[in-house]
């Protein structure tokens, strides 16, 4: 089956200064708009994780990739929206259900600058304007360190948390793992919730196998210093997949 890109941004918006912890994160708006542009130049579509699963499955094909949005920034709004648009795309956003409206707390002890999250009428913004919501548990915890109980509480009270506060067609069917962490427990929680699937920070393109499915999967990191031609490799070619489980999530350039 041939391999599928997902890929990974968190912030859509100018750079924070020099030195600056997890600078790398931010993917300037005029950066994202020429992804946008080239990947839809060369004939591939754009697609939210729920779009993605037929595909994913294996009982559709087509040239398409996956966009994801990790946290819920509020630049994801105002920055990448209309360019999704434009291109006609679509693309997941996973929210941090307990802290909508308010702002990236998990990164504090970190140094990295307070960024506002969507509230819950941008969210709503967002899914009017064609995009998908999923969940990145209630609080941006670190799921290996909580007991069974409280990581069921983390992944299945955010789900129907976002979607009583949200109207979603099909409810909230997508999960992504803070930080990339997971445990046996964490898998078995996310499947008796009710997801469709899980997003992780492992490196690679994605693909359907008996070991991995659609619980694993591998995304594509896109950083503030990705340019097209690095875009490029890492959709098209084996860039990305060589780095699978042989680096961190994120890049030297996004450490504090």
């Amino acid at each position: 089956m041939k391999a599928i890109p997902i890929l990974m941004y968190h912030q859509i918006d100018v750079a924070a200064p020099q030195g600056s912890a997890m600078r790398g994160l931010v993917v300037s708006p005029r950066t994202f708009h020429w992804h946008m542009a080239v990947l839809w130049a060369v004939g591939y579509r754009g697609l939210s994780m729920g779009d993605l699963e037929p595909y994913l499955q294996g009982t559709r094909r087509g040239r398409v990739f996956g966009i994801t949005f990790d946290d819920g920034y509020e630049n994801n709004l105002q920055h990448a929206l209309p360019v999704l648009q434009r291109f006609g795309f679509t693309s997941t956003c996973y929210v941090v259900a307990d802290l909508v409206g308010q702002h990236n707390r998990w990164d504090t002890d970190l140094g990295v600058a307070p960024a506002r999250l969507m509230d819950a009428a941008q969210l709503q913004q967002w899914i009017d304007g064609g995009q998908e919501v999923g969940s990145h548990t209630l609080t941006h915890a670190h799921l290996p360190a909580l007991s069974s109980a409280q990581q069921t509480q983390e992944i299945a009270v955010s789900k129907t948390r976002l979607e009583s506060l949200l109207r979603q067609p099909g409810g909230v069917r997508h999960f992504c793992y803070p930080y990339g962490e997971y445990t046996a427990d964490t898998l078995q929680a996310v499947r008796a919730s009710g997801y469709a699937g899980a997003t992780t920070t492992e490196r690679g393109r994605a693909w359907i196998s008996p070991s991995i499915g659609m619980w694993e999967l591998p995304r594509v990191l896109v950083s503030r210093t990705t340019t097209v031609l690095h875009l490029l490799l890492k959709c098209f070619t084996r860039y990305e997949d060589r780095r699978r489980s042989a680096a961190p999530a994120a890049l030297p350039d996004d450490q504090p």
